[in-house]
């Protein structure tokens, strides 16, 4: 046979000498004589979009990710052309792009340089699938770091990693694993004290290296589709997270209740064992809001069926549940069962909905019914009709919310876990094959899901659950981080996810409380409840084949602790409601890694353990067994030692001493941190006020609090409540402001005000001016206060 040997060791190509320039508005076009297109559009000021092509066209721009619903705009643009370079000036930076190879680099507004190209764009020829491996280069400068990149089951700093982007079931995967259920092909790099980030918008596999191949270079790459990346400038963290987070959307605010505990295992049936596990909650009084049903709760696993044998009335059952506060979350997977008597696959199979192999019939897979059909959830017309099928879940049976698994998609006993890389899907009228569309399956699918149960629950809003996703996917779900191991490796895992997880925009995610495969230890769970019960989405979930995993199942020591901190978090909701109002609105992270609360200080660049809750909590888990202490690092500012009220001044790390039923939280100086009364779940008591704990500073500190109806869309309508405390300390003095907005009007009247560490002794309260005597505000020894909710003005005078 003979074969030409130019086009079979080809290598890498890239693009010669610009010979045509044109602008178009926010858009400017640079063509090189070899067909190479690079498409620049300033979205803003700090966001650049560079697209390129090398076959002398675009193929049709449409994205999953982008939020189409946000709106940008820009202060300045100018393009200047010079001997060598063309010159991209907005407001916040100036890109440069030579003429010569059409490298890039850009430069803040004083000529620093951000990021430049090493090798730049190149690519190559991939006769294997038919297309290109698109490529880029940049330099890494001198003691450069790198976050974000979503679940990866790996130290926060990723110098010195590559990682890959194929959303895989990654069953008890462990530390360092590649890849995993998540692709959010974002990353945030630091360098010199300033931020900036890097969106590579491509759904193929995707790989990212961060000077692991060579130490000054970073690269990523994919094995299909274009160059197309998003370019953030900062030079704070914070400004490149919210930037992202707005170009690729957020969620809309869940209802309260899924802010609490929730229980989950494989599987909870039949109806008489759901009921004991609900009814033990509330008999050992530790409240929980969720209760789950897994695969078990179905006909012989078909979505949207009952087992007639273990819930023969699941309507009765959810009622009876929902009288005792239980909200039921049941799990849908996307395999549908082939079987002719099974209406859900009839109606898939008459609407020609399944997905379809390239030579023609319907792709066919084995997953927990046997053989099964899939769903193309990137066709509109699919997602509509799957948005139907919740109507009797939802409106009828009264299930609360939906749980998306096995949805990267998985596929049994198959090479890769996948589908066929041949299998078709519509991807909204941009037709393709299952290598560009399978990171966003899962994420499809938790978007048709959402659509059904929002349909459905209105006037309540919806909450849906998935385990795979990609970027974007925060607009219509929360997420959990997989088939983690009961290991202590897994929860210094769990601990990184997070974290990473809230700086890649996703920040209403959680771990599986105890491990899902294996068996935890007493210790090994209660220590992961102390760290569980601080992040966004709380629950505990095991695959059941190793033995109990409810808080009961450990003794009367752990019950004792899962109780205490399960209550922490009860108290804590509106802090933690006003953390997710905060994200909703401005995209800040739920949970900040020490490096993004002061990525100034190169003892965070490191930093794992340590992170921010909210604005005003740091805390520190316990990642090893047999500890009642460890060392730890206080960013800057001054802390409260939560259990002790002790004051440390903080930028240093020292030993915390703890007990068994504590982990080392502390307090910024100065904040006011609302809590409710203890509930057993959302919504079961009606109080007359709440307690705001007040830090003492000597200086100046800000506090919000935001609620509303904790259900329904009543706050968009401007009914909601957003008080700002502000908090002026002096020797003798304290001040507190507030400045209330919003017309909702909450059911407490007073506020609890407990006084923390108060240097003198209270000689006189005034209150809007006026002085009020200490017994009408019930003063105590313990300089606890009770007020009326709508005050302006509090000065505490001391003696």
């Amino acid at each position: 046979m003979i074969t030409n040997q130019e086009l079979e060791f080809k290598g890498d190509q890239f693009p010669s000498k610009i010979v045509s320039f044109k602008q178009d508005v926010d858009n400017i076009y640079f063509n090189t004589d070899n067909n190479v297109i690079l498409k620049i559009t300033i979205l803003r000021d700090s966001l650049i979009r560079f697209r390129y092509t090398t076959k002398g066209y675009f193929s049709n721009d449409f994205s999953y990710a982008i939020d189409k619903t946000q709106s940008h705009g820009y202060n300045q643009l100018e393009v200047i052309e010079e001997n060598a370079f063309y010159l991209i000036k907005t407001s916040k930076v100036f890109c440069k792009i030579t003429k010569k190879n059409l490298k890039i680099s850009i430069h803040d507004i004083d000529g620093f340089t951000i990021l430049e190209d090493e090798i730049g764009f190149h690519w190559e020829e991939s006769y294997e699938h038919g297309g290109n491996i698109v490529k880029m280069s940049k330099m890494s400068k001198d003691g450069e770091s790198f976050y974000g990149m979503g679940d990866k089951p790996t130290h926060l700093n990723l110098k010195g990693k590559r990682v890959e982007n194929w959303a895989t079931d990654q069953y008890a995967f462990h530390k360092d694993q590649e890849p995993l259920y998540k692709v959010v092909p974002f990353y945030i790099g630091l360098h010199h004290q300033k931020a900036y980030g890097v969106f590579f918008d491509n759904t193929f596999r995707t790989f990212f290296d961060f000077c692991q191949e060579r130490r000054n270079v970073t690269s990523f790459w994919a094995e299909g589709g274009e160059m197309n990346y998003y370019f953030v400038y900062g030079p704070k963290m914070s400004d490149v997270v919210t930037t992202y987070t707005h170009l690729t959307g957020k969620p809309e605010l869940p209802p309260m209740w899924t802010l609490g505990y929730h229980q989950c295992k494989w599987s909870y049936y039949p109806e008489s064992k759901v009921k004991e596990v609900t009814a033990k909650f509330r008999e050992l009084k530790i409240p929980c809001d969720a209760i789950y049903l897994d695969i078990d709760y179905m006909e012989g696993f078909r979505c949207f069926t009952w087992s007639k044998e273990y819930f023969p009335e699941p309507k009765r059952m959810v009622a009876e549940l929902a009288k005792d506060g239980f909200k039921t979350v049941v799990i849908i997977d996307p395999g549908i069962k082939i079987d002719k008597d099974y209406w859900v696959y009839q109606e898939a199979l008459k609407n020609d909905y399944f997905c379809k192999r390239a030579d023609g019939p319907f792709m066919k897979g084995k997953v927990w019914p046997g053989e099964c059909n899939f769903p193309d959830y990137t066709n509109p017309e699919v997602r509509e009709w799957w948005a139907g099928l919740f109507k009797e879940l939802i409106s009828e049976i009264g299930v609360k919310g939906v749980w998306n698994d096995m949805n990267e998609p998985a596929v049994m006993d198959v090479p890769g876990k996948t589908f066929p890389y041949d299998v078709r899907h519509d991807y909204d009228g941009n037709p393709c094959s299952h290598r560009k569309a399978h990171n966003i399956y899962g994420t499809q699918m938790a978007r048709a899901t959402y659509e059904g149960v929002k349909r459905f629950a209105y006037p309540k809003r919806p909450f849906i659950i998935t385990r795979s996703a990609y970027s974007g996917a925060q607009r219509y779900t929360s997420s959990w981080t997989g088939d983690n191991v009961a290991s202590w490796e897994h929860l210094w895992i769990a601990n990184i996810q997070m974290q990473r997880m809230s700086m890649s925009g996703m920040g209403f995610t959680g771990s599986d409380i105890g491990g899902f495969s294996e068996q935890p230890s007493g210790e090994l769970y209660a220590r992961w409840i102390q760290l569980g019960v601080f992040h966004p989405f709380c629950r505990t979930h095991s695959s059941g084949d190793h033995g109990e995993q409810e808080p009961w199942s450990f003794g009367e020591e752990v019950i004792d602790i899962t109780r205490k901190f399960v209550e922490l978090r009860y108290q804590l909701l509106p802090y933690l409601y006003t953390m997710f109002w905060q994200y909703v609105n401005e995209g800040t992270p739920m949970l900040k890694p020490l490096v993004y609360y002061d990525q100034d200080d190169m003892h965070t660049h490191y930093r794992t353990d340590e992170f921010i809750f909210g604005n005003q909590i740091l805390v520190c888990p316990i990642l090893e067994p047999n500890a009642l202490g460890r060392r730890m690092y206080l960013p800057k500012g001054n802390w409260y030692n939560y259990w002790t009220n002790e004051l440390t001044e903080g930028k240093k790390e020292l030993w915390i001493k703890t007990d068994f039923d504590q982990i080392p939280i502390f307090i910024k100086e100065g904040a006011i941190i609302p809590k409710y009364p203890v509930q057993q779940y959302v919504g079961e008591l009606q109080f007359d006020e709440i307690t705001l704990d007040v830090y003492y500073k000597l200086g100046k500190e800000k506090s919000v609090v935001y609620e509303d109806a904790e259900d329904g869309y009543d706050y968009n309508k401007g009914r909601f409540s957003l008080r700002t405390f502000s908090l002026n300390g002096k020797e003798k003095e304290l001040i507190i402001l507030q400045h209330k907005e919003g017309t909702f009007e909450t059911n407490y009247s007073n506020f609890k005000i407990n006084l923390k560490a108060l240097p003198f002794k209270v000689k006189r309260v005034e209150v809007d001016n006026e002085k009020i005597s200490l017994d009408s505000v019930k003063l105590n020894g313990d300089n606890t206060l009770i007020l009326y909710k709508d005050f302006t003005e509090l000065h505490i005078i001391g003696a």
